[in-house]
Parts: C-alpha cells; sequence; structure tokens
C-alpha cells in the first residue's frame, strides 16, 4: 500500500535500474522536468505514471508534486533515479503495519555509494532522510538540499536505500554541485539582507530534526574556514579514513563544494557593493 515517486530530468541511464528496484510497487509515479532523452519512454513502457512540470528550485518542486499527484495510496516513497531500493526495504516496505494518524513520515537509512562500489559508511554527512510520508503532511524548505518538515512525528524504517551519486561519472557531479553552490550562496546572500538570526540552543538540542537541521546549516556558513571544517567531519570526526581511499577522496571533494559556495557567496556580495 505504498505509491512510488521518482523524480527526473534526463534520465535515460539511471532510471532503468530505479524502477526495476520498485517494480512490486501499483502505483509508481515518474515527476519530470521536460526531459529531452529517452526518459519518458523508459517510464512509459515500465508502467509508471508521467507528470511533467518546468523545475524551477527543489523545495517547490517537490512541494507541488505533494499537492498535485494523484497517489493511489496514503504513503508515499521517494527516491531519485541513482537510488535503487534494496530487498531488506523493500520488505519492510511490504510488510509495513499502518501507523497511527498522528506519525507523518520514515525516515530510512541511505547508503552512499563511491564511484568504485565502495559503500562510504563512514563519510557521509547524514545516513537518514525522511522518504517515506503522507503526502499531505509533509512540505519542503530551501532552494537546494531541501529540509523535510514532516506535520506529525517521525519513526524509522528498517532496511537502506542505496545511492550511486557518481553513476554519471565525476564531471556531472561536478556540473551538478557548481549549480548547487550557486543556489547555497543565494540562500546564504538572502539570510545576510534579511538579518536571519540562528539559535545555537535550537542547533545542538532541539528534539525536531528538521528545526536542528535549518540552524545547523544557518551557524555552519557563518563559520571561518568551513572547507577544512567540513573535510574535517567527514575524514575525521565521522571517521571517513575508514572507508580507504574513496572515503578520503569524497572527504575532500565535499570541501570543495563547500569553497565553491564560499566563492560565489563572496562573488554576489561584490555584486552587491557595486
Amino acid at each position: 500500500m505504498v505509491s512510488v515517486l521518482i523524480l527526473t530530468k534526463n534520465e535515460e541511464q539511471d532510471l532503468p535500474g530505479c524502477l526495476s528496484s520498485v517494480a512490486w510497487a501499483d502505483d509508481i509515479h515518474v515527476f519530470d522536468s521536460f526531459s529531452d532523452d529517452k526518459t519518458l519512454a523508459i517510464a512509459k513502457n515500465a508502467g509508471a505514471i508521467v507528470t511533467q512540470r518546468k523545475f524551477d528550485n527543489w523545495s517547490a518542486h517537490q512541494n507541488w508534486g505533494m499537492a498535485n499527484i494523484p497517489f493511489k495510496h496514503e504513503w508515499v516513497l521517494y527516491i531519485d533515479a541513482d537510488e535503487r531500493v534494496s530487498p531488506e526495504l523493500k520488505n519492510a516496505l511490504l510488510t509495513l503495519e499502518p501507523a497511527d494518524a498522528t506519525i507523518a513520515a520514515y525516515e530510512i537509512q541511505r547508503r552512499d555509494f563511491a564511484w568504485n562500489g565502495r559503500w562510504l559508511k563512514h563519510a557521509q554527512m547524514s545516513p537518514y532522510y525522511m522518504r517515506l510520508f503522507r503526502p499531505a503532511k509533509m512540505r519542503y524548505e530551501r532552494l537546494v538540499n531541501p529540509v523535510s518538515i514532516p506535520d506529525g512525528g517521525v519513526l524509522r524504517l528498517s532496511g537502506f536505500l542505496d545511492h550511486y551519486p557518481f553513476s554519471k561519472g565525476f564531471r556531472y557531479w561536478w556540473q551538478r554541485h557548481l549549480g548547487y553552490a550557486d543556489l547555497e550562496a543565494s540562500m546564504r546572500m538572502q539570510d545576510i539582507d534579511k538579518g536571519t538570526a540562528f539559535s545555537m540552543q535550537k542547533a545542538m538540542f532541539s528534539k525536531d530534526f528538521s528545526e536542528r537541521r535549518y540552524h545547523q546549516k544557518g551557524i555552519f556558513y557563518k563559520m571561518p574556514g568551513r572547507p577544512l571544517v567540513k573535510w574535517f567531519y567527514l575524514a575525521i570526526w565521522r571517521r571517513g579514513f575508514l572507508d580507504g581511499h574513496a572515503g578520503m577522496t569524497y572527504a575532500l571533494l565535499q570541501a570543495v563544494y563547500e569553497y565553491f559556495i564560499v566563492l560565489k557567496t563572496e562573488e554576489l556580495a561584490a555584486a552587491n557593493t557595486k
């Protein structure tokens, strides 16, 4: 009794594997941003229902989907084309008991895999994501890397959602993260212009995961030497070194991505002073 939602934009390479991993579902929706490759043909051949909308930003796009896509079931599993439902997660979903009406979402553990197929068990920013939810009780905030805001309680589901961020190669990963850096810098400038305040107490102790993450991000973006802080967090604090060469390389890539955000923010700030 679970519907599946897959967001796509030119995903002819990854979509077949994604669809195969959710073939057990009887209500699969592909939410497409006007792909111009074989994505739509692949989706329709697999029996998926296709909805198209021009992409503007992540939170607006996902919120529109929650409000307008006619899901068959009360619960929706949201995945990206470069993700796969593991056999363990499939079993958990198929045996899921109806949750209390106060429960809005379930957290699912995601496994990120490096280009060499190694699970980055330690070098992950966060291993749990709210990916199973009641659409009417879920909304998103932020232009990129959106924060999930559930209207109700959150439980945790067993099984893994497997993620392959390097499936299209390093060039694609870099290009995508350059776009992410532009949006992150834009949000940082909005916070500066508005004088947005962030609470250390809420960042550390809030029982609301979404509130805690929101304030953590806000405080993190004010830190000097942020790229080095991020590298240390992933490589040392989270013990990414235990993931070997892949873990250390991934920590470095994330630090460089953070530096992109710093540079783009400085560029926007300089433009504003002219």
